[in-house]
């Protein structure tokens, strides 16, 4: 039975994991008391009694837990924005660039951002097929529930001593990242194999949970037509058996296309919509499942030998 500790249990990310892993009759949790939580030397040891270490921390702290590993059997499995482009991790996509066996064999396993999910989903398969340029200007926008803000943001939607204005102004979507310096773009250009990171808006809603991740495809920069391009996402997606992503043609609700439709699943639905002059690449999926913990969790499965959707929902 694999010993399993979450480094940062107490924020969103976290919580998910330990809430989703406690079910489970295959893993032994590792739990510090509350009182050693943020104890260094306690958090070492369990780092390095453990199989199999979940960092759901800030940047800096993931960075000094991943420095605590001394035993060369432990797994890491960080969570945060650390170690996505680092040298020495691998990306945890298993349904991107064939790293289904790189994650496998892996000990320093960096999980993907939700924004940056659905943005590869859409993008990579294209580069990869040399459809599209690695020189194109990308433009991607994504809205996503506000649970991807962390415990600050949902308390604030969720208060019931806002004031009249600031309930006003989270009434409607907010768009955010205005200084184009999103910390997910740094991944999102280098594992779709792009030059250039895309121009990028995020977007939250007063929903809880779901994304919807669209690309703006610039036809001068694609060699493939609407059809072309969901022939690559079909035959991509249906030969990685056991994974999450699945294509859908033609797939709407009554000429709609809901960011909430996969709340509460681990999965991912990619379509492309739109003309040959103007093409709309869309990624469905929930931000706290296949955007976070759900994919943490199928990455720690691929890490244990067994059927990655083990304990998933889709």
């Amino acid at each position: 039975m694999k010993k399993i500790f979450i480094d940062g249990s107490a924020g969103t990310t976290g919580l998910r994991i330990r809430e989703r892993l406690a079910a489970r009759r295959d893993i032994e949790l590792v739990i510090l008391p509350e009182e050693l939580r943020k104890e260094a030397q306690a958090r070492k040891d369990a780092i390095n009694g453990s199989d199999i270490v979940f960092l759901c921390l800030p940047d800096d702290a993931a960075r000094e837990s991943a420095g605590m590993v001394e035993n060369e059997e432990t797994v890491i499995i960080d969570t945060s924005t650390a170690h996505r482009t680092a040298s020495g991790w691998v990306y945890g996509f298993p349904e991107i660039g064939g790293r289904r066996e790189k994650i496998r064999t892996a000990r320093k396993i960096a999980n993907p951002g939700c924004h940056a999910s659905g943005f590869i989903s859409l993008t990579a398969p294209l580069t990869e097929a040399g459809v599209l340029k690695p020189s194109s200007h990308v433009s991607c926008f994504s809205l996503t529930g506000y649970s991807g803000g962390g415990k600050k943001m949902i308390a604030d939607y969720e208060a019931q001593d806002q004031t009249p204005e600031h309930k006003k102004l989270l009434s409607g979507p907010r768009m955010y990242g205005l200084s184009q310096n999103h910390k997910h773009l740094p991944e999102m250009a280098k594992i779709c194999g792009l030059i250039y990171e895309p121009v990028f808006c995020p977007v939250v809603g007063d929903f809880y949970a779901g994304m919807e991740v669209v690309v703006q495809l610039p036809a001068e920069d694609c060699y493939a037509g609407v059809k072309e391009i969901a022939k690559i996402y079909s035959e991509y997606y249906a030969a990685e058996k056991g994974g999450l992503v699945h294509f859908a043609g033609g797939a709407d609700e009554e000429g709609f296309l809901s960011a909430a439709a996969f709340a509460g699943r681990d999965d991912m639905q990619v379509s492309v919509w739109g003309n040959d002059d103007r093409i709309l690449l869309v990624s469905r999926f929930d931000n706290l499942g296949k955007g976070a913990s759900g994919a943490a969790i199928q990455n720690m499965n691929l890490v244990m030998g067994i059927d990655e959707t083990t304990g998933l929902v889709f």
